[in-house]
This record gives structure tokens, C-alpha cells and sequence, in this order.
């Protein structure tokens, strides 16, 4: 890209306060980055941008992660790619149906009708005022909008360089549309489908949870002894931290090598209090060492027992509803008359309360052995979820995913290994997780605000759902509300009626819309011509704690649907720490907001402390950090200045020759030839990392070579630029190679640190910086010298600034006589840079002697 010259326009006293809003809204009128879609697919870079989960504030981890994925934007927009940089928020599911509830004070009941007047309390009460599904529907629509504009204020402060033109939501009718039609593909393909079975159920919000929502949490427990009695009047004993299930229990399990229970497998016991028959059953998961080596199997207690009931084809006997009491009526075969009254003490009761009165029960009957044993244990909790979770039996819909299909699961780990992975070790949490899938991918929730399963099912004469035959709708009316809508070749008074229809009631997971932002954000369903230009995606970048969920869903939806990978590149963040090295999380109560930080320290030194951390690593909130990054901005505005004002006649005569590729430009000294071969070294090894991803590393060296450039360079040729030396050549040779490296340096840097580089290009040049050509090393090296020219200077300066400070003399003492000692090649790259470093340290007479050995370069000083 051609630059075109200007008459410098530095101000007085440039300062850094005021530059976000002013860059942010000259942007926001010049559309520089506005997306330009007749570009071709070649042409263009494409992000997968995170959409984050709308749920009242975004915290410093949000601005540590979206800093690295719009640094590396920057630089391939540099680089001449048209970037795609949409942004989406993620605003259906329980983090919002959570927050308005607390918000407003109300809880959904879709029993209830609609209300088109209802206002919410000015003040919440303690207790949640149930609303009808539409108007809590409408409530978290106000809360969501307002939580957005929130968000993107403070993206734009931060200087995310997207196209804001481009934004979606997944709760709008074209996310809807989307993720319905990619179901009812799944459904006609036979990837999708219906099935009752136990699932993991969160008692507090109601609703199935997935495997890959799950994670446990160390909680305290107890051991107790119970005694199950043998038909010959023996006893059996096992230890259970569960004693409440005993009415569920459906069998003993011991593992087949444990020769202890070899007689007894085949034979029946009965459980104490329920005095209910169950088999004695032998596998392998079984834990010989574990309490008495034998367990009790329920119907539900944990995910085990699901595989045993499976596996071993074992009776049902629920006994927890989907609110987490026990249901009102006791199971099947808990019929004998003493059975029936032990139940009725449980019936209605929380897990806590049915495992004291069952503890009670059994000290009564002389069926519990010793006293519990405190134990600490993992639970299995929903990660968004405050109890542990229960394990009930229903009907949901799921989509196949390899947990239950060995071809399917190898070829989702091939795709695996297709991604290019930033940095390489994370692939293997992927391949870990698609390794141990236990089933296929649980996609329904018995929730509200979330994208409708698009399915009715036909009533029969009784008016019974047939869920094997489910009615769908045609793509082009998509969405579709089956809770409010009719399907085809039924009428609305029908709903509810035998020989009538019923809506499924579920909404999709969360995951089941967003595995689908690379369609959405691409305009799958409207925009075909668009999607081809912008798919698959060259990036998706996001946190390592979701490759089990995002990335691994939207990977599965993209092989059903496309036969390709979504992307190309993962990029991978780690997480932020607080000082006790903990994940900083607002669940957690440690999280910090960022929007302090960035009134105090500026978007840029925030920006500068998110991009010096490395991918996928963790990285400490580090406020010390975010001061170097403004001391690094202050530093660009005023060596910005200082370069700039070096007089007029210069200025409009270097202009032209600071282009890279070197027409004509009059650098000639030594000493400038070589910090050009150290500025085309650094352009190399930035432009390497950034693209592996490597924001970080770019960072790091442009910023050393930066202070290099400051403290060394500019210091050394500070005279020869004002033209002290008398020499017209030497000060324009200097002069030149203060813009070359002020032109590159800004633009090394403008990836990082957007506000501040446009700040200072502005003064110089027409255009925007991030519309520039990313600095190309060849034109640099081909007006190149030897680089250690540089190195020899900057050592022999400093050696006179150590001496001056050791005898605490200003920088400013003449020094009568400095004699240089080192070898004969370093003394030669001295003797090319010697006026200017006798000029930077006042130094008067220079006496050179050739080191005999290898030595380091010594310089003795005489004032």
C-alpha cells in the first residue's frame, strides 16, 4: 500500500487522555473497518468471534482473551486480508433466565396466561413473583438489550476493531431459524432423536444437563453400614453415603473376582426397611476395595448405577421428582404394609431431609452398623448449579456426537487433528474428551428463554403424544414457536384435543445455538453468496475450559452439515489469575470489571498487559503491568513529537524517501544502516509470531527493539539529526532513519496498541494506521549494515553513562578522555559509530587499544 506524505501536525503537549473517544467515534464515521464482502474468499480472514454470554458485566478475563483475537485481526487486515470480525452475544439460556429473575424478581410459570399490561415490582421481593413464559420471555428481551449496549461501549472503548454493523444475537430470529433448521437436518438425517432414559437433572433450575456441563466439586459426606438380609437369615453388609435411595435400591453388585460374594451372586437379599427382594449381581466396575466390596445399586444414584441398571438389564424404581423431593407415591414393589408407612415418612421430603429420617429409621430397626464415617467426595454438579445434581428418568432430545458410535467418534477426532491448534498441547484436551464420551449429546432443556425444539407430536384418541412421529415444519416459515404456533393440516382449537397436537415444550441447550455462530455470523440461511465468501472460518478463538463444549459442538455440527471443519486455526487463551492464583470468575466473587482500569490506565496499557500474555497459558491480573503498557504509550507520543519536529526543509524532503521499498532514501551512516538490519530482523520475527498466533511474542520483541530505538538510538544521533555534526548528508541519513523506524515502529506496534499509533500517524499521514501495509523486512535490509554496529555503540554509550552515574555526575559532565578497549572487529564497528558516541556522551578525545583476547568491550573514563 502506497503512503502518502503530509506536513507533520504535532501537538504541543500529545497526551493520551481523550484518544479512545476520539479514535473510537473517527472510526466509527470512516468505516475502517467496515467489511468490504466483495472480496473473495481468498481475500479474506474470517473470525469466529466468541459471542459472550450476556449476564450483566463483562469482567477483566473477557478483556484479556477478545484483546488477543483483535490483535491478530489487526495484523492480517494489515497484511491486505479483508477481515470478517463479526460480533455476537450470547443471550439465550440460564445465565439470563437467572439474571432477570434476580433482576426483576419474578419466575416463569407457563401455566399461566399472559398478561399484556404486567408491569414488574419496583422493588423484588424476597419471593419470586411467577409471570407467564411470554412475559418473562419480553423481560429478559429488556434486560438483554440493555446488558448489550453495555457490552459494546465497552468494546468499542477497548478498541475491538469489529464491524459493528455485524453484530447478531442467539435469540434472534435468524439464530433461531438457523439452529432450527440445522436440527430438523440432524432430525431427517437421522442425527437427531427422542429418547426416555435417566438423565442428570439439576433440581433448582429444573432441567437436563449435559456431560459436558458437568464438573465436580468436593463435598462432605458419611459412610453408613447397612444390613441387607440373606434368605438363610445371614446378613450382607455395604457402605453407602446415600442411605435415602434404599427405596430405589433395585440390587447388590460385587465385583466377579471378588470371592468373598461368589456364592452369593445368583442368589437374593432383602433391603432393610422396604424389605424388597433384589438380586445379587456381579460386574466389573465393581470395587473390590472400596467399603465392603459390595454396593447397592438405585435407580438413580449416580452415573454408575445408570450403568449397571443398563448393563445388567435391572429393574426401575424412581423414587426423586424433578424438583428434587421425593415423589408422593412409593415405587414399584415397595408394597408390604410396613414398606408403604416407612415411605409415606419420605414422601414430599428434600434428599437432606430423607436421609435423616431414613438414618432414623435404621438406628430403629437395628439395621444400621457403628455410626456414619465422615468422608469428603467428588458430587457431580451442573457448572451453573448450586446443588448437586439427581439423576431422574425422561424424555429428551439428543444428537449423535460419537458417544455411542466408534466410527463417528474416530472421525470427529480426525477433524481433530485436521485444526491447526495455537498453542500445538491443546488438541490433546480435545482428543481426551471426544475419547471418553459416555453418550450422545444431550441438547433439550426444560427452560424458557431459548431456541424452541421445532417439533409438534400428533395426539391419539386418549389424547396421548405420539413422540415417534413428531411434526415438523417447513423451512421456509422458519422459526417457529410450537408452543404458540399451529402445525400443518391442524387447527389452532386442536391443540390439547385427542386426534389433536401438542408443542414440544423444550427449548434447545445453549451449546445447540451457539456450536452454530461460524452459520449464524456467516448468514447461512439468507445469505449463501456471503457464507461462501466467509466459510469455513480461517479462526476460532476461545478459552480452553470450552473446548469440551463450543469447540467440540460446533466441530460436530459443521461434519453433519458441511462434511468440513468450521475453521481452520484454534486459537486458544488461558485463564486469568488472581492473587491467590485462582481462575478469576464473577461465580466465584473474585472477578474484577475493567471499567476503572481503563479510565485510569487507558485502553492501550490495558490492551498492553492483555497481549504480553503468551496462548493458552494462565496469566496474573497484573495492574503493574498495565503502568509499563502507558509509559510505553507516553513514550510513542513523545518520541513521536521529537522525530517529527526535526525541522521543516528535512521533513518535506525525507518524506518520500521514508517509503521501505528505498527509493532514494539518503541513509548512509553506519550506525543508522544498522539499526535499519535490527528494524528488519524484528519485522521478521513479529511478523512469525503473529502469524503462529504468537501476539505475545510479536509484542515482546517489537517492544525491545522499541527501547533499544529510545534509549540507545535516538539518544546516540540526537546531535547528528539537529545538525550539529555540520555535515548535511550524516543529518539527513539520521533524519530518514528516524522516520523509517517511527513509520515501521507504529505499525509493529498498531495491533496492540490501536489508539495510540493512530494518534501519532495521524500527524504525518493521511489514512489510518490498521489500513496500512504491515512493514516489510526486505526494503528495510536492502539499505541495511551490520546490525552490531548498533550493539557496539549502545554498550560503549552506556559504559559512559555507568561511570558518569558512579561518580554522581549529570549526564550532562564532559568527559575530557574515554579510552575504548576490546577487539580489533568491535573497535572497527566502534570507529563507524565513534562521532556519534562521543557526541551523546560528550566526550572529548577517544583513545582506541586492541584487546589481545576474546574480551568484552571496556571503555575507561577521565573527566
Amino acid at each position: 500500500m502506497a503512503i502518502t506524505p503530509r506536513r507533520a501536525g504535532v501537538p504541543e503537549k500529545p497526551v493520551l487522555d481523550g484518544l479512545e473517544e476520539k479514535w473510537s467515534r473517527r472510526w466509527d464515521a470512516s468505516g475502517v473497518y467496515a467489511f468490504d464482502r466483495s472480496r473473495t474468499r481468498d481475500e479474506i480472514f474470517s473470525i469466529d468471534t466468541p459471542p459472550p454470554t450476556v449476564s450483566g458485566s463483562l469482567h477483566v478475563g473477557h478483556v484479556f482473551s477478545y484483546t488477543h483475537t483483535d490483535a491478530v485481526a489487526r495484523y492480517h487486515r494489515m497484511r491486505g486480508k479483508e477481515v470478517f470480525y463479526p460480533m455476537g452475544w450470547d443471550d439465550n439460556g440460564l445465565p439470563t433466565e437467572r439474571r432477570v429473575q434476580n433482576h426483576f424478581g419474578v419466575r416463569c410459570d407457563p401455566a399461566l396466561p399472559y398478561d399484556p399490561d404486567f408491569v414488574p415490582p419496583a422493588r423484588p421481593g424476597k419471593n419470586q413473583l411467577p409471570v407467564s413464559r411470554r412475559n418473562f420471555i419480553e423481560l429478559c428481551e429488556v434486560l438483554t438489550a440493555e446488558d448489550e449496549k453495555a457490552f459494546e461501549d465497552l468494546w468499542r472503548r477497548l478498541g475491538l476493531s469489529v464491524d459493528w454493523s455485524r453484530t447478531y444475537r442467539t435469540i434472534d430470529a435468524d439464530a433461531r431459524a438457523t439452529s432450527q433448521l440445522a436440527f430438523l437436518n440432524n432430525l431427517a438425517r437421522g442425527e437427531a432423536y427422542v429418547a426416555e432414559a435417566p438423565t442428570l437433572w439439576d433440581v433448582t433450575f429444573r432441567t437436563a444437563v449435559a456431560q459436558a456441563e458437568l464438573e465436580d466439586r468436593e463435598r462432605p459426606a458419611a459412610y453408613h453400614r447397612l444390613v441387607f438380609h440373606r434368605a438363610d437369615g445371614g446378613a450382607v453388609l455395604i457402605d453407602t453415603t446415600r442411605p435415602e435411595l434404599l427405596p430405589a435400591c433395585v440390587a447388590l453388585v460385587t465385583h466377579p473376582d471378588d470371592e468373598r460374594y461368589r456364592d452369593l451372586v445368583g442368589t437374593t437379599v432383602r433391603t432393610p426397611l422396604f424389605g424388597v427382594e433384589v438380586p445379587v449381581v456381579a460386574h466389573r466396575l465393581a470395587t473390590p476395595e472400596k467399603g465392603t466390596g459390595a454396593a447397592m445399586v438405585c435407580t438413580f444414584g449416580d452415573t454408575t448405577d445408570v450403568t449397571w441398571w443398563r448393563e445388567l438389564r435391572l429393574a426401575t424404581r424412581p423414587v426423586i421428582g424433578w424438583d428434587g423431593r421425593f415423589l408422593a407415591e412409593p415405587p414399584q414393589g415397595v408394597e408390604a404394609p410396613a414398606a408403604v408407612a416407612a415411605y409415606k415418612e419420605l414422601a414430599g421430603a428434600t434428599v437432606h431431609t430423607a436421609r435423616e429420617r431414613v438414618v432414623g429409621m435404621l438406628r430403629e430397626s437395628g439395621d444400621l452398623t457403628g455410626e456414619p464415617r465422615a468422608v469428603t467426595h467428588a458430587v457431580k454438579f451442573f457448572e451453573k448449579g448450586d446443588k448437586p445434581l439427581e439423576i431422574v428418568t425422561t424424555r429428551q432430545w439428543y444428537v449423535r456426537n460419537g458417544g455411542r458410535d466408534t466410527a463417528l467418534r474416530e472421525r470427529l477426532l480426525a477433524r481433530g487433528n485436521e485444526l491447526a491448534w495455537h498453542p500445538p498441547h491443546m488438541r490433546i484436551r480435545y482428543e481426551n474428551w471426544v475419547g471418553g464420551l459416555n453418550g450422545d449429546w444431550l441438547i433439550s432443556r426444560q427452560r424458557f428463554f431459548g431456541v424452541p425444539i421445532p417439533v409438534w407430536y400428533p395426539l391419539d384418541g386418549s389424547g396421548r403424544p405420539d413422540h415417534d412421529h413428531p411434526i415438523v415444519p417447513d423451512r421456509s416459515v422458519l422459526p417457529v414457536d410450537p408452543s404458540a404456533q399451529t402445525p400443518p393440516g391442524y387447527r389452532a382449537d386442536q391443540r390439547g384435543e385427542p386426534h389433536g397436537f401438542i408443542g414440544d415444550p423444550d427449548v434447545m441447550d445453549t451449546w445447540a445455538t451457539s456450536s452454530l455462530t461460524p452459520q449464524i455470523a456467516g448468514k447461512w440461511l439468507t445469505d449463501p453468496d456471503l457464507f461462501e465468501r466467509v466459510f469455513p472460518m480461517d479462526l476460532r478463538p476461545q478459552a480452553h475450559e470450552i473446548i469440551r463444549t463450543w469447540l467440540f459442538s460446533t466441530v460436530v455440527r459443521a461434519h453433519t452439515e458441511h462434511g468440513a471443519l468450521p475453521w481452520r486455526h484454534a486459537a486458544i487463551s488461558g485463564w486469568i489469575l488472581d492473587p491467590d492464583r485462582k481462575k478469576m470468575a464473577k461465580s466465584k466473587g473474585n472477578a474484577v470489571t475493567p471499567d476503572h482500569l481503563l479510565v485510569q490506565h487507558g485502553a492501550d496499557a490495558v490492551r498492553y498487559w492483555a497481549a504480553s500474555g503468551r496462548p493458552g497459558t494462565d496469566t496474573a491480573f497484573d495492574v503493574g503491568q498495565m503502568k509499563i503498557g502507558r509509559r510505553l504509550a507516553t513514550k510513542l507520543l513523545n518520541v513521536g513529537k521529537f522525530v517529527l519536529s526535526l525541522g521543516e526543509a528535512g521533513e518535506v524532503r525525507e518524506a518520500s524517501e521514508v517509503r521501505e521499498a528505498g527509493e532514494g532514501a539518503a541513509v548512509t551512516e553506519p550506525l543508522d544502516r544498522a539499526l535499519l538490519a535490527d528494524l528488519a530482523s524484528t519485522v521478521e520475527e513479529a511478523s512469525r509470531a503473529f502469524e503462529a498466533f504468537d501476539y505475545a511474542r510479536a509484542l515482546a520483541r517489537t517492544e525491545q527493539l522499541f527501547w533499544r530505538f529510545c534509549d540507545d538510538y535516538v539518544e546516540l544521533v540526537k546531535a547528528r539529526a539537529y545538525g550539529d555534526h555540520g555535515d548535511a548528508a550524516a543529518t539527513g541519513s539520521a533524519r530518514a532513519t528516524l522516520r523509517t523506524a517511527l513509520d515501521a515502529l507504529l505499525r509493529l506496534f498498531a495491533p496492540v496498541l490501536p489508539f495510540v499509533t493512530e494518534e501519532v500517524w495521524s500527524w504525518w499521514r493521511e489514512g489510518s494506521v490498521h489500513r496500512a501495509a504491515w512493514p516489510e523486512a526486505s526494503g528495510l535490509r536492502a539499505r541495511a549494515g551490520d546490525a552490531e554496529v548498533l550493539a557496539t555503540a549502545s554498550e560503549a554509550i552506556a559504559a559512559v553513562r555507568k561511570a558518569k552515574s558512579q561518580a554522581c555526575l549529570s549526564m550532562r559532565t564532559e568527559v575530557a578522555r574515554a579510552t575504548v578497549t576490546a577487539p580489533r572487529a568491535a573497535l572497527d564497528r566502534f570507529t563507524a559509530a565513534a562521532d556519534d558516541v562521543r557526541a551523546a556522551g560528550r566526550i572529548g578525545a577517544v583513545e582506541l587499544r586492541e584487546a589481545e583476547g576474546p574480551e568484552p568491550l571496556r571503555v575507561e573514563v577521565a573527566f
